[in-house]
């Protein structure tokens, strides 16, 4: 095998190249394979990404709308206790309930306040640091919860739920 140096530092061999020999196709074949290969990995890849950003946006949703929820849970109880003209609804009459559903702000929200015992009477209150003779408090204990519907057609739901106790005074005994 002979190797000539020319002007411009260029290697050139001379040696196994002929001419008249003909080549039998082996590494087109050989490579056609590994593209169809490659471009069939790559589609899979595309696809699979294309199903992780689909799975992150909806993840992402869910804790938007789980977030929207506590805040209305929030914004409900906010109301009730701030509320300047008509009665707070954590200390009505038990006989008044279920209330109407609470109008929240929200799009898509809805909110409801609900007694927590089933049995319709004022129960006793839970222990707290707050020292109070024993009988002269009842309860109103009370659950508020608020649905979120989400999704591309709001066909999802995040139900938040929510005890709240309210003081009153016993007059009953």
């Amino acid at each position: 095998m002979a190797i000539k140096v020319i002007r411009n530092r260029y290697l050139i061999c001379s040696g196994n190249l002929k001419l008249g020999h003909k080549q039998s196709g082996v590494v087109l074949i050989v490579s056609l394979v590994f593209l169809i290969a490659l471009t069939a990995v790559a589609a899979a890849l595309m696809q699979n990404t294309t199903i992780d950003m689909k799975m992150s946006g909806a993840s992402e949703e869910k804790v938007v709308a789980t977030q929207e929820a506590v805040s209305t849970i929030d914004e409900v109880i906010y109301k009730e206790v701030t509320q300047i003209s008509g009665t707070n609804a954590f200390a009505s009459e038990i006989a008044k309930f279920p209330l109407s559903p609470v109008v929240s702000s929200a799009s898509n929200t809805s909110a409801e306040i609900t007694l927590a015992n089933p049995y319709k009477i004022a129960a006793d209150c839970p222990h707290s640091r707050a020292a109070s003779s024993v009988q002269v408090f009842k309860c109103n204990v009370l659950k508020v919860q608020v649905t979120r519907l989400y999704g591309r057609t709001n066909k999802s739901t995040i139900e938040v739920n929510s005890g709240v106790s309210q003081q009153l005074l016993n007059v009953g005994n």
